[in-house]
């Protein structure tokens, strides 16, 4: 039952909640992140247009994200909408709460670790969230920049070396941009030239990118980075230098893509 001293979500705010109980009228839930705090989806709100049966939408015991309508803490009432929550919304809230348990996770592993107390691990959360959103996001940054990256938290050695354990056991995540380049060049030296070519236009991300030759006058470059913005930042300028150095011997450049790949976070 809600009461006045409880935490409760805001209206407008999106929330995960578990479908508790079906009834004609709609769906009793509670909300995973209030403690289990009691509301409900008004059969209204499940799907757009007329909803004969709310067992074809929502089942006992299933997770679904709702929106907070209504908050009325004197009369124990919190209204959800199913049906205005965008697939967008939905899928932003579950790779949040997502982040959130491999959070406590690695929170968990590290208490273990370093011996600490719950007092020691709240204290830890309480300073990583100075500087991050997320838990996991200060355990993601150190896998990428080290941890020297959390010098300014100032924590015990002891505690610092065992955030260091265990994010090196974290796979970052990475997409990777896939395309063929086709390049051919008359010039006497046209293989050279090709060859300079891709070699001195990769040459600054090298360790990122590597080209497969296919068979005359097709090389595949596949080129990996943490998301799909930064990568394509860095396969811009590269494509763009091989082409300029081609044409410029008279040669011709084109590049098609192939399908890009995402790698899961881990």
């Amino acid at each position: 039952m809600v009461t006045q001293t409880q935490e409760l979500p805001e209206i407008g705010e999106i929330v995960l909640a578990t479908i508790a109980k079906l009834t004609d009228h709609g769906a009793y839930v509670t909300l995973d992140e209030y403690d289990n705090t009691q509301g409900f989806l008004h059969v209204s709100e499940i799907a757009p247009g007329w909803v004969r049966s709310v067992s074809k939408f929502v089942r006992e015991g299933e997770k679904k994200v709702l929106l907070v309508k209504k908050v009325n803490p004197g009369r124990s009432e919190i209204d959800l909408s199913l049906k205005q929550v965008s697939k967008e919304q939905q899928k932003k809230k579950l790779l949040e709460v997502k982040r959130i348990e491999k959070g406590k996770t690695l929170l968990d592993a590290v208490k273990t670790s370093a011996g600490l107390t719950d007092k020691d691990i709240e204290k830890l959360e309480d300073a990583i969230f100075t500087k991050y959103d997320f838990v996991y996001d200060a355990f993601l940054d150190v896998v990428t920049k080290g941890i020297a990256v959390l010098d300014e938290l100032k924590l015990a050695k002891k505690t610092a070396t065992a955030i260091e354990e265990t994010s090196s056991k974290i796979k970052p995540p990475s997409v990777e941009i896939r395309g063929i380049c086709e390049l051919s060049c008359n010039q006497p030296n046209g293989v050279e030239i090709i060859k300079n070519a891709i070699l001195d236009s990769i040459k600054d991300n090298a360790s990122s990118i590597t080209v497969t030759y296919i068979g005359a006058p097709k090389y595949r470059l596949s080129i990996k980075g943490p998301d799909f913005k930064s990568t394509e930042r860095m396969l811009k300028p590269i494509l763009d230098k091989i082409q300029k150095i081609i044409e410029k011997s008279n040669g011709t450049f084109s590049f098609t893509r192939e399908e890009s790949k995402k790698t899961r976070e881990g």
